[in-house]
């Protein structure tokens, strides 16, 4: 690879673009529900039916977009430890097509707004279903941060400390997942206040990416 620190650079802008659809894609919608008023979040989603739209294909690219850093991530940490490099793919490869998946619920539920007067029931039945979709790929949002921030931490080439920040913003997104399906209505996300670690590699690979002397000589490549 003729430039590490260029690709990583290119890495980080990729992250930074998921990142803006996915927040887009995931929250933009349940914004529009109001909890146990059907006709409120009917009149909602029937007056946003093209962001709602916009909000599917915005986390539909943000899945896409996910196998790609992935696997650009794998490329830039696999020679500090190939299992967890292998471990952090396997884990963002079984996230994305639940949550592709997850997208259909929202197609449905646009499929039933022409015939809402006799739907609400299932409509309400479906926003709930893709919000413990979401529950169960958290799961994996969460876990894929732990051995990417291990071999982060592990590397010469980048700060340890991101790393360790990325271990603790796990624990963030698997505890909203399981809280959840004990207690629908907490309101408390931790995953937003631990998610730091994400935001701080991104900047940090957009800015200045990898060492690139030192990741070659982890790496065991010849320098330049």
């Amino acid at each position: 690879m003729r430039s590490i620190k260029r690709f990583s650079q290119l890495t980080g802008l990729v992250y930074f673009l998921i990142a803006i659809t996915g927040g887009f894609g995931i929250s933009y919608v349940p914004g529009l529900i109001t909890p146990g008023d059907a006709p409120a979040t009917i009149s909602n989603l029937h007056a946003n039916v093209t962001l709602v739209r916009w909000a599917i294909i915005a986390s539909l690219l943000t899945q896409l977009g996910h196998l790609f850093l992935v696997l650009m991530l794998y490329k830039i940490l696999a020679p500090v430890g190939e299992i967890a490099a292998k471990l952090m793919v396997i884990l963002v490869l079984v996230g994305v097509p639940i949550a592709m998946l997850n997208e259909a619920s929202y197609g449905v539920v646009l499929v039933l707004l022409p015939i809402a007067d006799s739907s609400a029931a299932s409509i309400m039945a479906l926003l709930d279903f893709r919000a413990y979709g979401i529950a169960i790929v958290q799961i994996f949002w969460g876990l894929w941060l732990f051995p990417f921030g291990y071999l982060i931490y592990k590397s010469d080439f980048l700060p340890s400390t991101i790393g360790v920040t990325l271990m603790v913003g796990c624990f963030g997104y698997l505890a909203d997942s399981f809280i959840y399906f004990f207690y629908t209505d907490f309101t408390i996300k931790f995953a937003i206040y631990l998610f730091w670690g994400e935001l701080i590699v991104l900047l940090w690979l957009i800015i200045k990416g990898v060492n690139e002397q030192k990741w070659r000589q982890q790496a065991g490549v010849k320098p330049a």
